[in-house]
């Protein structure tokens, strides 16, 4: 099993280093837990990208469900799935979770558009929120201790993301700025599709950001709250914030946007000092 948590620290770190970044604050007999964890979403967040059309997709999907509740041999061939089963097993996590952050990313198969902010939003919990509650639980944190901090937090953290990977995701076809924000902006999917920026679709991303930012509110005063062994659960929404900022100073909506490693860095240790 030492291959396969090292299979999974090595993927965390080049798939998504801010949360590799902020694992090491956790203390060490909890961080390979928390590299499957991370490289289990990792996995399941790119299954489009890996599949390319939705069946296979759905299909990849479907094994990661079998996977996850034993009805799948040959999981010990996977090192990804090896180490998430056994830490699955280690901490008493609920298959619940792992089976509604599945379900969710089955939208990210397919080109249909986010109904409604309250349908994104949802998304997120399923997702990002998921994966915060259960790194919190790795910890040792009480799950109902973390529920408040997971939800809003995730929410927050869900949006900038989404928001920062929109100049990528249009120029593949996939939207998940929700239709009813798009209408009330006058918004066409068809000017997103050809790279139209113009001040609707500003309109649009700045109350995305609005919505993000009172999320982020409302998760800084319950983090503020949490039992401290949870604190490394939770580091990652220190960078929403620095995110927010560098997208309010974009002017065009398909430009990359990004905060520089080297702030993500200090950041993380700043709330990680903080929370400690």
């Amino acid at each position: 099993m030492q291959h396969a948590y090292a299979h999974c620290e090595a993927l965390v770190r080049d798939a998504d280093k801010d949360r590799f970044l902020a694992a090491l604050f956790a203390p060490a007999e909890h961080r390979r837990d928390l590299h499957a964890l991370y490289a289990f979403n990792a996995e399941i967040s790119r299954v489009r990208d890996v599949a390319h059309e939705p069946m296979p997709g759905e299909i990849r999907l479907q094994w990661w469900r079998d996977a996850l509740v034993g009805e799948r041999q040959g999981v010990s061939g996977h090192p990804v799935a090896a180490a998430v089963v056994e830490t699955i097993a280690r901490h008493r996590l609920p298959p619940e979770p792992f089976g509604e952050l599945i379900d969710a990313h089955t939208f990210d198969l397919y080109d249909d558009a986010m109904a409604s902010l309250a349908d994104l939003e949802a998304y997120a919990r399923a997702t990002t929120s998921t994966l915060f509650g259960l790194a919190a639980r790795v910890l040792g944190a009480d799950a109902d201790a973390v529920a408040g901090a997971a939800q809003t937090g995730g929410i927050a953290y869900a949006l900038v993301r989404l928001m920062q990977a929109f100049p990528r995701h249009a120029a593949r076809g996939r939207l998940y700025l929700p239709t009813d924000l798009l209408e009330r902006h006058g918004v066409e999917r068809a000017d997103i599709a050809a790279g139209r920026p113009g001040p609707g679709l500003t309109a649009a991303m700045a109350e995305l950001r609005a919505r993000a930012h009172d999320r982020l509110a409302d998760s800084r005063r319950l983090i503020a709250r949490l039992p401290p062994e949870a604190a490394p659960a939770f580091l990652s929404v220190a960078l929403v914030g620095p995110l927010l900022r560098a997208l309010g100073r974009s002017t065009n909506p398909f430009a990359p946007v990004e905060v520089p490693q080297w702030r993500r860095q200090w950041t993380l240790w700043r709330a990680a000092r903080t929370a400690g």
